[in-house]
């Protein structure tokens, strides 16, 4: 199955809709905008409908309103910040369906962006009549949003079955090239580093990646649930006790893939500037918060030799010095490896950013939650829905 792109499409003087994320942060109060990149993640989009002369309507959710009205959770912000981007007028709806906006309807070159689809709780429950009711509103659908893709909702699923033409945006497509090229064929050595809390948020990601990568790198408190499956003293770290037999699994059937840390960084409280030090065994009253310098140079030596890298978390407590030197040796390792490199998550990417190696990032993904049930090999709904 393959998905059309926006380019495969005729878009002059078509009313496209396109669904973005525009999930952006909002200071309190809902008036100002805190970072806008994922506005700027669809300008590439945005701009390649309005080159081709589309009539472009822009739709996206914001925060969690839980299907009523929320003066702050308004889109009125992005409008204002996506005009100045644009550097062209952005009409703001009152609404996303309904008379009001019938009557805003984009000519071709215009932009006119909905008000936040789950102000309508039709949206979340994917209601077929509401899915409709979006459909009128265009003649072709384009779905830049990757972020939502793995949830079934009108804007994102139920209205291209209403739709004579739909396809995925410049950066739908770029986000599946390189998800399909890191675990669909990549090349060899394919390595995967795991990081983060639990193993639980993870269990199929290791269990599909297994079946991709050549070795399987783990850091984060995640990595003391398995040290201590293995018999090992974890001290006061993170362990999720009911996920021990888990650990005890995926280790049995990782054969030598799958290297855990060999030294830590501890602490006797999670706080910055905690008095610490490095051991091999975390001993008791102390918790483990970054992995050690001869687990930096063991996985250093492995990311040096791949040809492919995903990654998804950091390695330690990276927000809180000192306990971020982990994660950003294995940033600069990775950066320096040549590998086609995918990076997941919004912590690895503050972790790539905080490193100063974004730009030597082959592709950091926009969809933390999709990325990851993507690597887990769940199918999307929202790219299962473009699919033809």
């Amino acid at each position: 199955m393959s998905t059309l792109s926006i380019r495969d499409l005729d878009l002059n003087g078509k009313r496209v809709f396109m669904r973005v994320d525009f999930n952006v942060p909002l200071a309190p109060g809902g008036k100002e905008i805190t970072s806008d990149k994922r506005i700027k993640a669809s300008l590439p989009s945005i701009q390649y409908a309005l080159d081709h002369g589309a009539a472009l309507i822009l739709a996206s959710h914001l925060g969690r309103p839980k299907g009523k009205p929320n003066a702050e959770m308004s889109l009125a912000p992005v409008a204002v910040r996506l005009a100045e981007l644009l550097k062209k007028p952005v009409a703001m709806a009152p609404d996303c369906v309904g008379p009001q906006v019938q009557a805003l309807l984009p000519k071709p070159g215009e932009v006119l962006l909905l008000e936040n689809l789950r102000f309508h709780a039709e949206e979340e429950k994917n209601d077929p009549e509401f899915s409709k009711q979006l459909a009128a509103l265009c003649d072709v659908y384009v779905n830049d949003a990757f972020g939502t893709a793995h949830r079934a909702h009108a804007s994102t699923v139920g209205m291209i079955a209403y739709v004579k033409q739909a396809a995925a945006g410049l950066l739908m497509d770029k986000e599946l090239e390189y998800l399909n090229k890191v675990t669909k064929n990549p090349a060899h050595p394919c390595i995967a580093i795991l990081g983060g809390a639990k193993v639980s948020d993870k269990i199929e990601v290791i269990q599909n990646l297994m079946k991709v990568v050549d070795r399987l790198l783990i850091g984060g408190a995640m990595a003391y649930t398995f040290l201590r499956a293995r018999g090992e003293s974890t001290g006061k770290s993170l362990v999720e006790e009911d996920k021990l037999d888990l650990a005890r699994a995926l280790m049995a059937a990782s054969g030598d893939k799958l290297m855990l840390p060999v030294d830590h960084v501890v602490a006797a409280e999670f706080k910055a500037g905690a008095e610490n030090e490095v051991v091999d065994i975390v001993p008791d009253g102390k918790m483990g918060l970054d992995i050690g310098p001869k687990t930096i140079e063991n996985f250093s030596k492995v990311i040096a030799g791949a040809k492919t890298i995903i990654w998804n978390g950091p390695m330690g407590v990276f927000e809180m010095p000192p306990f971020d030197k982990g994660t950003v040796a294995l940033a600069h390792a990775v950066a320096a490896s040549g590998a086609v490199s995918l990076v997941g998550g919004g912590d690895s990417e503050k972790a790539i950013k905080s490193a100063g190696v974004a730009d030597k990032i082959s592709h950091i993904s926009t969809g933390g939650g999709a990325s990851l049930e993507f690597l887990g090999g769940t199918e999307l709904p929202g790219v299962q829905a473009l699919e033809r």
